[in-house]
C-alpha cells in the first residue's frame, strides 16, 4: 500500500502557520475522502480540514496546541486501492525521489499527448502530470469508468483540499456531462504584453538599531500583527501611493438614517450604520470607473469583473482584519447591512472562513470610528486603491439659496482615497472619489 502525506494547508493570503486546535481522528482509524481530520486556527481564521484521500491513519506527527508551518506534514495515511492504483499514489507521495532514467525528459512535458484509452488513466497520470495534480484512487476509478481522458480530467476544476479534485467534484462533472452541461472553464489567454522587469538587486534599507534600556518593555508581535507589518511594508514598496481627500455633505444621509434606523432594526434585526450606504455608493462608483476595480500584473492591468469590497474590522486585541463582501454591487442596502454586520461579528469571534477574507478588489477602512477626521490608508495588495472614511461632524457652512447665501449647520465628512499611481492618475482618482461623494450627498434610498 502507498502512503500519503497530509500537510498543513494555507488558509489565506500571507498565512504562514496554523495552530492545531483538535484532532478528529487517531492512529489506526479508517477514514474516507472528505472526512474531517483536524481543526486549525490561524491569525485570521479557524477551519476544519478534510481528508483528500481514503485510507488508514498511520501516524499523527503533531499534538493539539502545536503551531505548525504551512506545508509541514502533520499526518500520514495508508491509502486504500487496487494494485493498478498504487503506482500513482506512490508517485504522488514520493515526489522527492529522482526520476528514473527511462522516464520522459522534462523538456517534453509540454508536448501534446495522444488521447489515451479510458483504461489508461492511472498510467497516463504517472508520466504526464500537467499541473502536478494528485488524484485519489476513487477519482481515478470514476474517471476510468466514465471514459474520461487524462487531458479532460486535468481540466476539471477541483474544490477539495489544496484545489484537488474530490469525489463530489468528479461525480458532479460526470452528471453534468451526461446532461450536456459544460463545467470546464475555458483556458485563460496568455497576455502578450511583456512582463515587468526584475526588481533591483539593491539591498533593502535596514532599520536603525534600537537600544533597549532598563525599564523598557519588549513586546513580541503576535502572528496577525506580524502579517500586518509585513503587508504594509510590502505595499509601500510595490505601489507608489497618492492620496486625495474630499469633504462631503452627508446631511441628507444623516437625516434619512435618523428617520429609518428604528424601523430598519425591527425589520432586519441589525443596526443601520453608515457603512452600508457607503459600501453601496462605493460599489456604484466602481461600476462607473472600472479601472479602480483592478490589479496590476507586470505591465498588465487586470480589470476585475466582480466587485468584492473588503471592509476593515478592528479586533478586540487591537489588530485588524478585512473580511470581503462578494458581489457587493448586486446586494440591496438591506443585504449590505446584513453582510457588514455578519462579517464584523464573525471577525471578532475568529469565525471567518478562508473564502471570506480573500478575493477582495477594493477596500474601505473607517477612521471615523476612532474620531479621526481622515487618514492616508495603505493599499491592500493586490488592489490598486483604498477608501478611508472620516468622522461625521456638524459644521457651519455657507449654503446657496434662491434668496442668497446663508450660514447653515450641515453634517460633513471627509473621504480619502489612496491609489496606486502606476495605473491610477490624479484625474481618475479624483473623479472616482467625487462620484462617491455625489452618491452620498444626493442620498435617496
Amino acid at each position: 500500500m502507498a502512503k500519503f502525506e497530509i500537510k498543513m494547508p494555507k488558509l489565506g493570503e500571507s498565512i504562514t502557520e496554523g495552530t492545531i486546535i483538535s484532532w478528529s481522528i487517531k492512529v489506526g482509524d479508517t477514514i474516507n475522502e472528505d472526512d474531517i481530520l483536524f481543526e486549525v486556527n490561524t491569525a485570521k481564521v479557524s477551519a476544519e480540514i478534510p481528508s483528500p484521500v481514503s485510507g488508514k491513519i498511520l501516524e499523527i506527527l503533531f499534538k493539539e496546541g502545536d503551531t505548525v508551518s504551512v506545508g509541514t506534514v502533520v499526518a500520514i495515511v495508508e491509502l486504500e486501492g487496487e494494485e493498478g492504483e498504487e503506482e500513482v499514489s506512490t508517485e504522488a507521495a514520493k515526489q522527492e525521489e529522482p526520476t528514473p532514467a527511462s522516464a520522459p525528459a522534462p523538456a517534453k512535458a509540454e508536448e501534446k499527448a495522444t488521447p489515451a484509452a479510458p483504461a489508461k488513466v492511472s498510467e497516463e497520470k504517472v508520466s504526464k502530470g500537467t499541473a502536478d495534480r494528485w488524484y485519489s484512487p476513487v477519482v481515478l476509478q470514476k474517471a476510468k469508468d466514465a471514459g474520461i481522458s487524462q487531458s479532460e480530467l486535468d481540466s476539471v476544476p477541483g474544490t477539495g483540499y489544496e484545489g484537488r479534485l474530490s469525489k463530489r467534484d468528479i461525480e458532479l462533472y460526470i452528471d453534468n456531462k451526461k446532461k450536456g452541461v459544460s463545467t470546464t472553464p475555458a483556458p485563460a489567454a496568455k497576455a502578450s504584453t511583456p512582463a515587468a522587469p526584475a526588481p533591483s538587486q539593491e539591498s533593502a534599507p535596514k532599520a536603525a538599531p534600537v537600544q533597549v534600556t532598563e525599564g523598557d518593555q519588549v513586546i513580541p508581535m503576535d502572528a496577525i500583527r506580524r502579517i500586518i507589518a509585513d503587508r504594509m511594508v510590502a505595499s509601500k514598496k510595490i505601489s507608489p501611493h497618492v492620496t486625495n481627500v474630499i469633504e462631503v455633505d452627508v446631511t441628507k444621509l444623516v437625516n434619512w438614517r435618523e428617520q429609518n434606523k428604528d424601523t430598519f432594526k425591527k425589520r432586519e434585526g441589525v443596526s443601520l450604520t453608515y457603512m452600508s450606504p457607503i459600501v453601496e455608493a462605493t460599489a456604484k462608483a466602481l461600476k462607473d470607473f472600472p479601472r479602480i476595480n483592478s490589479s496590476v500584473d507586470g505591465y498588465n492591468i487586470i480589470e476585475k469583473k466582480r466587485i468584492n469590497i473588503g471592509v476593515a474590522v478592528s479586533l478586540n486585541d487591537g489588530n485588524l482584519i478585512v473580511p470581503v463582501i462578494k458581489d457587493a454591487d448586486k446586494l440591496s442596502l438591506s443585504g449590505l447591512a446584513l453582510s457588514v454586520n455578519n462579517m464584523a461579528n464573525k471577525a471578532r469571534a475568529n469565525k471567518l472562513s478562508p473564502d471570506e477574507i480573500q478575493g477582495g478588489t477594493f477596500t474601505i477602512t473607517n477612521f471615523g470610528s476612532f474620531k479621526s477626521l481622515f487618514g492616508t490608508p495603505i493599499i491592500n495588495q493586490p488592489e490598486v486603491a483604498i477608501l478611508g472614511v472620516g468622522i461625521i461632524e456638524k459644521k457651519p457652512v455657507v449654503v446657496e439659496t434662491p434668496e442668497g447665501d446663508v450660514i447653515a449647520i450641515r453634517h460633513k465628512m471627509y473621504l480619502s482615497l489612496s491609489y496606486d499611481h502606476r495605473v491610477v492618475d490624479g484625474m481618475l482618482g479624483g473623479n472616482f472619489l467625487y462620484r462617491i461623494a455625489e452618491y452620498l450627498e444626493n442620498w435617496n434610498a
